[in-house]
């Protein structure tokens, strides 16, 4: 159970920023005795892969907080997000000491595929939120959404390994903001339709949350 915890912790981190929980991954694994790597994933924990995500992790930082930019890095990200989010599923294995569990180890390809779909659904909730939140603020939200998706992804690839029981808690408030998110969405698109007379008018007095 811990194991799995931690796996969709991660995971989601990868989800909302892909370097994040790479390098925490990789840097616990490199000085403490927090996360221990399987051997066919020490490579994560390398001081060579640890330079290279830190490259990339600068480059995310700030790409993602410019307008227009952060959509591009988006499409990107498609593709990097989820296979990030495969790795730190199944080369985790700091909480199976916990309760002993071998489960995930003995099923890599499970936890791959975890890991895979709940990075996708939250990097295409967040790509699909950014633009409308950049056009409802004029460019100016961009950069203080960016720096809380990446305090979250950071926050939660923490408790991830260190107390993976409050991982669901995590979870729950992100999947609120992000149900949230999805309805601005629609009804930002919904209210584009109408202004253009392609859809009929919504009802009145609807909040926009």
């Amino acid at each position: 159970m811990f194991a799995a915890l931690t796996g969709l912790g991660l995971s989601t981190a990868a989800g909302l920023n892909a370097y994040i929980p790479l390098m925490v991954v990789g840097l616990l694994a490199h000085f403490t005795d927090a996360v221990k790597l399987p051997a066919q994933y020490g490579w994560l924990s390398e001081g060579w892969v640890l330079a290279i995500v830190a490259v990339l992790l600068t480059a995310e930082f700030v790409l993602d907080k410019v307008p227009v930019v952060d959509h591009v890095n988006d499409i990107i990200q498609t593709a990097v997000r989820p296979a990030a989010g495969g790795v730190v599923f199944s080369a985790t294995t700091a909480a199976a000491q916990l309760d002993h569990s071998t489960w995930m180890a003995e099923h890599p390809a499970v936890a791959w595929m975890l890991g895979i779909v709940v990075a996708l659904v939250v990097h295409l909730v967040k790509a699909g939120a950014r633009p409308v939140v950049n056009a409802t603020t004029v460019g100016v939200g961009a950069p203080i959404v960016s720096t809380v998706e990446d305090a979250s992804s950071l926050g939660m690839s923490l408790i991830a390994v260190f107390l993976p029981v409050l991982v669901i808690v995590a979870i729950a408030v992100l999947a609120l903001v992000g149900w949230r998110l999805v309805r601005r969405v629609r009804r930002y698109r919904r209210s584009r339709r109408e202004r253009a007379g392609t859809a009929p008018a919504g009802q009145p007095g609807e909040s926009t949350w």
